[in-house]
């Protein structure tokens, strides 16, 4: 049977068995301690959830504009304007079922065949099989642990070629946790500003969660000039814990946006009607529980980065955003005989009972990632496993 190109070029998740492995040896009966989780461990706020509730109890279950509703978009106007002080009007904000949606559209709605996308590495994995499926090229730019996984300016203009289409920045990040202070977005919007056919693609769905007074910046408040060609994606799955609602959000150039309406249109249509007025609640009202959650995952963060940086052969820079870890542990390979970071996961879960995610998928073959949406509990059998494991 015939498969098309743009999927035949898409890999498969390199991780598929290794999870599969995980949770078959749970159904078995085996103690795994997982850390390869995506999505907070707290429940959806429950002001959201009645909303929601009241929704489907009032009939509304149909179909909405495309893009979504007017009252959505007016609240991410609202909290782009309250939060990082952008101006958006509603014409310029699309929703769409989930951030991951957003970037897909963004993807399909800008990139031609053989056009170039910078994306700093590590990256999240989805990112370039997202740029290979609309038949673009994924240029690249590594940061290694020695960087703190940030790139630097000459290494932006140095991968700038007159293929290039577009710039992807996520910050907070998964899957390093990083986050870029406002300077040093600002110096890597000069380089931008001197490349003005580059449309910035700025991911900030791990926003909300960050720690240690780190100030959250978006590039696309550096200055008017970035802003007019900076597309803002967020959405409701990570700072208020509404991974399976699937609300997404884009903001940027009209013109763009009018071009993932289009195609949105003749594919999902709308979000799911009532989940969009419980994702108002959310933006209008549920500040103090994201507060709690955040303190709730910097103790644990305090508590994984101290052990893990106390292990034989381990390197964790700090994490100020997200909820993950990423350590270089290739010091190891050696000594325990593997080839790398898919091997090491391999053999830590096999021999230790201990789930984490290989860092190749994400660009980075050194490292694998520990995500902290966890309780403190398994964060310190885990960790005790790993040590033991490592020593």
């Amino acid at each position: 049977m015939k498969i098309a190109r743009r999927i035949q070029n898409v890999r498969e998740s390199l991780t598929l068995a290794l999870t599969t492995k995980a949770k078959a040896m749970k159904e078995e009966g085996i103690d795994v301690v997982g850390f390869g989780a995506g999505e907070p461990d707290f429940d959806t706020p429950e002001p959201i959830k009645q909303r929601a509730i009241a929704e489907i109890n009032a009939g509304n279950t149909k179909y909405t504009p495309a893009s979504g509703t007017p009252a959505l978009k007016k609240a991410i106007v609202d909290k782009l304007k309250r939060d990082q002080g952008l101006d958006f009007t509603p014409a310029q904000v699309i929703i769409s079922c989930g951030a991951k949606h957003s970037l897909y559209n963004i993807f399909m709605s800008l990139v031609d065949d053989g056009d170039e996308v910078i994306i700093p590495a590590p990256y999240w994995l989805s990112y370039p099989e997202m740029v290979t499926m609309a038949g673009g090229r994924s240029v690249f730019v590594e940061a290694a642990v020695e960087q703190n996984y940030k790139i630097t300016p000459a290494q932006l203009e140095a991968a700038i070629t007159p293929r290039t289409v577009a710039f992807l920045m996520n910050s907070p990040s998964n899957p390093t946790g990083m986050v870029y202070s406002r300077d040093e977005l600002a110096a890597l919007g000069e380089v931008l500003e001197r490349h003005p056919q580059i449309v910035v693609i700025s991911d900030e769905i791990y926003e909300k969660l960050v720690y240690d007074g780190t100030e959250f910046t978006s590039i696309a408040q550096l200055s008017p000039a970035l802003k007019e060609r900076t597309l803002v994606v967020n959405g409701m799955s990570k700072a208020y814990s509404m991974t399976g609602w699937r609300l997404g959000y884009v903001a940027g150039p009209l013109e763009l946006i009018k071009a993932m309406g289009r195609l949105q249109s003749h594919s999902t249509s709308n979000p799911t009607t009532f989940c969009m007025p419980a994702a108002v609640t959310a933006l209008e009202t549920c500040e103090a529980e994201i507060t709690r959650m955040v303190a709730a995952f910097d103790e644990r963060r305090r508590e994984m980065v101290k052990r893990l940086n106390a292990m034989n052969g381990v390197r964790c820079p700090e994490p100020r955003g997200a909820f993950y870890t990423f350590p270089d542990v290739s010091s190891t390979y050696k000594r325990l005989g593997v080839s790398g970071s898919i091997e090491f996961a391999e053999k830590l879960l096999a021999e230790a009972s201990v789930s984490v995610v290989p860092g190749e998928p994400f660009g980075d073959d050194h490292c694998i990632r520990l995500s902290y949406a966890t309780s403190m509990a398994n964060i310190v059998k885990g960790l005790d496993r790993l040590a033991k494991f490592l020593a």
